[in-house]
């Protein structure tokens, strides 16, 4: 049996170590502190051609809450304030704001940001949906969930954050008699702090209609940070999700290790860009296992151990459900032929390693085989690549014998980012909406559940402007088609592209938003686009659903989903997620989501921005 730790308990447990509380060391960087310094931002290596390469980095998510943070603009208390209702008197949640056009799957009646979307649907009930976003109701960037019984047409909201209960106890996480698995990279002592926030969240659904749902918990004040998947069990629908406990007992056995992938306190191990797969085909060897990666950067090379080492892909794998799971593993490999200056920063490394990585993303295949994607810097110029990594995973995670035995990397396509333009916050952006695009989380991957196909899409600048592109194999991502570009018009920005597949008639559709562009986009300013500059900020933006045959030979056909939308404002400038995303259901029936900032703020001054930032979905066919 799983004990459960009792409020009460809980409560006398947080009273006896607030005395206690641990902290990170005091000679170690603290990376969130750095970064909303601006003393920590993208390591960057200067070529022999006179270019400079800009390595991956934390995910916009991650970095926008630090600095919200730090700028004190993250009023904890707005929603216990009136706030003005923007539908009808009998709308649920404050819902037909969007009036009447998509549906508005966040249901809370503040102004606060809602952005980074995803969705994913019940393969025993596929009108059951579940979507996750990055969620700034109660503050600072905490993630939340909804679930949809309908197709999408009405959504319930789940306001607990999950990872709430957690102190931070990596030394807790060692293996012991009971799980033979280490959830801990380095081990370093914890904080004992819960988590300030959370995000990229991720979710996903298994066979037997089990949701699970990760996202990457951190600390504004500590190195500490947490990868964790909780799973909603079979028919709550993904109502309600289970939690992640704090660690009762610090001595070995300790409890309030279920459902932890990852737990660290070292900016040698600080997580990002988490997502979470599980296995839904009824005759799989592998059904119902659950599988989480994510990237892990290392700052700690270099004089002062503040200096960028390598961000690498690690990847774990659950057989029961996602209580536990087994050791995380580097998952990217080595391969000379791909990957270059491996040991450029830390001289113990392979010079062939892939290891400059931004987030992965994954897709199982009917055999049960799993497919890793992840977008890599290991290139000789400022351009970057995708990669993949074909797993056979084996073993189980409750006795210790779970393995995930990922081969050798190959090359998707290049990514082409000389001459994208960048903002004054440092990250590629498209200035008109003046918002981040970044490099590290521009790939996405999808399979055909009934032949295996895999697609993966992405944007660069290859063009001149960001456009959108895709690529298919057949044979588990060993060899990849060449690129074909997904947009059919030019003159605007096309970015945080998503596709799936809809098996039955073999079309894969691919959605994507759309910006205006500035005057001498391809042109960086010293010190980037600025808010002032003309058309920086002033460039309204939608959002276009595409589609066409999965051999990717015919014209992509499209449909704008949304209506224009103006830019992110005050203090939500420069985000408005870093990926958004779609899933095809078995009718045929494409369910993107997408956040855009159609709603007016009914009073500017109290909530720090003019427009609103919502999740909203619909529903289209594509047959």
């Amino acid at each position: 049996m799983r004990a459960r730790v009792g409020f009460l308990a809980l409560a006398l447990f947080v009273g006896m170590i607030i005395a206690v509380q641990g902290a990170s060391s005091k000679s170690e960087p603290i990376i969130p502190r750095l970064i909303a310094a601006g003393k920590l931002k993208p390591a960057t290596i200067h070529l022999k051609d006179g270019g400079t390469k800009v390595l991956p980095f934390f995910s916009g998510g991650v970095v926008s809450t630090i600095e919200q943070a730090s700028q004190g603009i993250a009023r904890a208390n707005a929603a216990r304030r009136s706030a003005v209702p923007g539908g009808a008197v009998d709308s649920l949640g404050c819902s037909d704001r969007a009036r009447g056009r998509d549906v508005r799957v966040n249901q809370d009646c503040t102004f606060r940001r809602q952005a980074e979307t995803n969705i994913a649907y019940n393969p025993r009930d596929p009108r059951n949906l579940v979507g996750g976003m990055n969620d700034s109701i109660i503050g600072w960037n905490q993630t939340s969930l909804d679930f949809s019984l309908d197709g999408g047409h009405h959504w319930g909201a789940i306001s607990t954050a999950p990872f709430r209960f957690r102190l931070n106890a990596p030394e807790t996480l060692f293996k012991t008699a009971d799980d033979p698995n280490r959830h801990t990279i380095t081990g370093t002592p914890g904080t004992l702090h819960s988590y300030d926030a959370c995000s990229d969240p991720f979710v996903a659904f298994d066979s037997q209609g089990r949701a699970f749902y990760t996202c990457v918990a951190f600390d504004l004040a500590s190195n500490a940070g947490l990868v964790f998947v909780v799973p909603s069990q079979t028919g709550a629908k993904g109502s309600t999700f289970d939690q992640v406990y704090a660690p009762f007992d610090l001595t070995p056995p300790a409890t309030g290790r279920e459902h932890i992938v990852m737990e660290d306190n070292s900016p040698a191990a600080s997580p990002d860009g988490p997502k979470v797969a599980a296995d839904s085909y009824p005759n799989s060897p592998n059904r119902d296992n659950v599988y989480s990666s994510f990237t892990r950067f290392n700052f700690t090379c270099g004089p002062n151990s503040d200096q960028y080492c390598y961000s690498k892909i690690y990847a774990s794998m659950s057989t029961d459900h996602g209580f536990t799971w087994s050791t995380p593993i580097e998952v990217n490999g080595a391969n000379k032929n791909l990957c270059v200056l491996g040991n450029h920063f830390n001289h113990s490394q392979n010079p062939g390693d892939c290891n400059m990585n931004g987030h992965s993303d994954m897709a199982v295949m009917p055999n049960g085989d799993l497919v890793i994607t992840y977008q890599n810097g290991n290139t000789p110029d400022e351009n970057q690549q995708i990669m993949t990594v074909l797993c056979q995973p084996s073993g189980s995670s409750t006795q210790g014998t779970a393995k995930l035995n990922c081969g050798r990397p190959h090359r998707v396509s290049a990514q082409i980012f000389a001459g994208a333009p960048r903002c004054d916050f440092a990250d590629t952006c498209s200035p008109g909406a003046y918002i981040r695009t970044p490099e590290e989380t521009s790939q996405r991957v999808a399979v055909n559940q009934k032949n295996g196909t895999l697609y993966d899409t992405w944007y660069d600048y290859r063009n001149g402007e960001w456009d959108i592109f895709i690529s298919r194999s057949t044979n588990q991502g060993h060899d990849w088609s060449k690129p074909r570009q997904v947009n059919t018009d030019v003159g605007l920005d096309h970015y945080f592209s998503a596709v799936d597949v809809d098996e039955q008639t073999v079309r894969v559709a691919v959605t994507y938003a759309r910006t205006g562009r500035v005057p001498n986009e391809n042109t960086t300013p010293s010190g980037g686009f600025a808010v002032g500059m003309p058309g920086v900020q002033d460039r309204q933006s939608d959002y276009v659903l595409a589609w066409a045959h999965g051999n990717l030979k015919g014209r992509f056909k499209f449909r704008v989903l949304s209506p224009k939308t103006p830019p992110p404002d005050g203090n939500q400038a420069g985000f408005n997620g870093d990926y958004n995303d779609i899933v095809v259901t078995p009718d045929g029936r494409a369910h993107p989501t997408w956040s855009d900032t159609r709603v007016r703020v009914p009073d500017p001054g109290f909530y720090g921005s003019s427009v609103d930032e919502d999740m909203y979905t619909t529903s289209r066919s594509i047959r």
